[in-house]
């Protein structure tokens, strides 16, 4: 068997580039012997050692630790190690099956929305809903991608947030009653971490395909259906984003809904849908 191996051909074996190479060299944690020509030859020692700065980089080791432990390996250390490896594979465990649950719950969410029903007045009982809310005016989408990526930051789990029907914004009943179906006062993110709360209760809901141009003749059929059943409405209207950029770059395919909160039922109001 070769004793010795070129940079190259580590190169192709462990699929890792020689900058790679060079650069784990420069850290000290490979040293390759210099053969007549100054080309690096590197020895089954050295693979050895590549095989361990690969593990342990795959896992999110930092060069600083895997350097110490190279070079001053004993069955202490690795005992150490390996119980430090175990803790790392069982977070990335965790975060895998997070991200699985919520890839689930964003395919179910384009489901749901393509299912509707569309245009039509539903009635939808919900528990309390966490959420972190900012209260800032905005009308242009532009004002809003700020506003929601502040929002991200207040979430702990804010890598697994985008594509879900989680987000929203705030349109007060004043204002889409002069017409303004578009001046919000503020965007909320659902979010378990959240310090604030969307009420519990029954909420009118209008699902509807395209732009947000189309709010105008949602909230109106919203209110017209709340005035027919003799329901005292919230003084504002939630919009919640199903379907948007993120999922579609036609704006035909955007799926909106808008939800308010009944804030008094009448005795004979029949059982919600």
């Amino acid at each position: 068997m070769k004793q010795y191996f070129k940079i190259g051909d580590i190169s192709k074996l462990y699929q890792i580039s020689t900058d790679s190479i060079r650069y784990y060299e420069e850290l000290g944690l490979l040293t390759p012997k210099r053969g007549e020509n100054g080309y690096r030859l590197y020895r089954l020692t050295d693979i050895w050692r590549l095989n361990m700065i690969r593990d342990l980089r795959a896992l999110g080791f930092p060069m600083e630790k895997i350097r110490d432990y190279l070079n001053n390996r004993s069955i202490h250390s690795t005992e150490r190690l390996l119980c430090d490896e175990l803790d790392a594979i069982q977070h990335q465990i965790s975060q895998l099956l997070h991200l699985q649950e919520n890839v689930e719950k964003r395919l179910q969410t384009i489901r749901k929305a393509e299912e509707g029903p569309l245009e039509t007045v539903t009635e939808k009982r919900f528990p309390v809903r966490p959420c972190h809310i900012i209260r800032s005016p905005y009308r242009k989408d532009e004002e809003m991608d700020v506003l929601m990526k502040q929002l991200l930051n207040q979430s702990r789990d804010n890598l697994f947030i985008i594509g879900s029907n989680y987000f929203g914004s705030l349109l007060p009943a004043s204002a889409s009653e002069e017409g303004h179906h578009r001046d919000y006062e503020g965007v909320f993110l659902i979010a378990d971490d959240g310090p604030e709360t969307l009420p519990e209760g029954l909420y009118l809901s209008w699902l509807y395909r395209g732009t947000t141009e189309h709010n105008a003749e949602g909230i109106r059929h919203l209110v017209n259906y709340a005035r027919e059943h003799g329901y005292r409405t919230d003084d504002q209207f939630l919009e919640l984003v199903w379907v948007d950029i993120h999922q579609s770059s036609d704006p035909n395919e955007f799926i909106t809904e808008l939800q308010v909160h009944i804030l008094e039922e009448p005795d004979q109001c029949s059982d919600p849908q």
